[in-house]
């Protein structure tokens, strides 16, 4: 099994549309589903044997959640915050402007 290459509060953008966002969640393989994947042109449809990432995303029009693989990902390093709306529920902002994980309570 291949190792991460982004973790998780990591600001990443996509190789190739015009879209980036903040990793919340990361698959160590492919686990979306069939139709999911069979509805990526072949062109363009990535492996399944690498990481895939999930992403509170934004574009220069909405907020949204992505699901993406590690090979169409690049680091932004662009500096700017990322507006989700939901960056809150799963991440403190720390003071050099990086994205911590909260700490999640168990019952």
């Amino acid at each position: 099994m291949k190792t991460a290459k982004f973790s998780i509060g990591q600001v990443v953008r996509h190789r190739v549309f015009p879209f980036r966002g903040v990793i919340f969640d990361v698959d160590p393989e492919f686990a979306n589903t069939e139709e999911w994947y069979d509805a990526i042109p072949a062109a363009v449809r990535p492996r399944r044997d690498q990481p895939f990432y999930h992403l509170l995303a934004e574009n220069s029009e909405t907020e949204y959640v992505a699901y993406v693989s590690e090979q169409n990902l690049l680091e932004d390093s662009s500096g700017e915050p990322v507006r989700h709306p939901q960056v809150g529920e799963y991440f403190d902002k720390t003071a050099d402007g990086h994205y911590a994980p909260k700490a999640r309570s168990s019952h």
